[in-house]
């Protein structure tokens, strides 16, 4: 397993909220992210978030499609991420769709973090790359 880490910003637009029926709303937002490094990219984020009425509890889904170089190889792939807060201490699976990439990146898998740090975002992605 291969292992690239480096930087990434972000841009966050909000856009219209989701019914969820009775007069619930999850949040829905867009992000564009920019990543640099071994992974020289751009991310385009579709992400929908709930709260609870407990402080600090909370959950998103998002896809997100990835497109440019990994490592020198040029292609795209897409991302599912599934994020949850229970009293403050979130976890984070970010994964790379099974079959997904393209281009150069055919045969992708893996996984990404992501950390922020003082303001700034970090990913770290493991990853394979072959045709099974």
């Amino acid at each position: 397993m291969a292992q690239v880490k480096g930087e990434f910003e972000v841009k966050r637009t909000p856009e219209g909220s989701c019914d969820l029926g009775d007069g619930v709303a999850a949040g829905h937002f867009r992000f564009d992210k920019r990543f640099s490094g071994a992974l020289d990219a751009t991310g385009v984020v579709h992400m929908m978030a709930v709260g609870t009425e407990v402080e600090g509890s909370a959950a998103y889904v998002a896809l997100e499609r990835i497109s440019g170089t990994l490592d020198g190889r040029t292609g795209a792939f897409f991302t599912q991420h599934n994020g949850t807060m229970d009293r403050g201490a979130p976890t984070l699976s970010l994964t790379v769709v099974p079959d997904s990439g393209t281009g150069e990146l055919t045969g992708l898998r893996g996984r990404m973090a992501i950390d922020i740090v003082d303001g700034k975002h970090y990913y770290t992605l493991d990853y394979t790359l072959g045709e099974g």
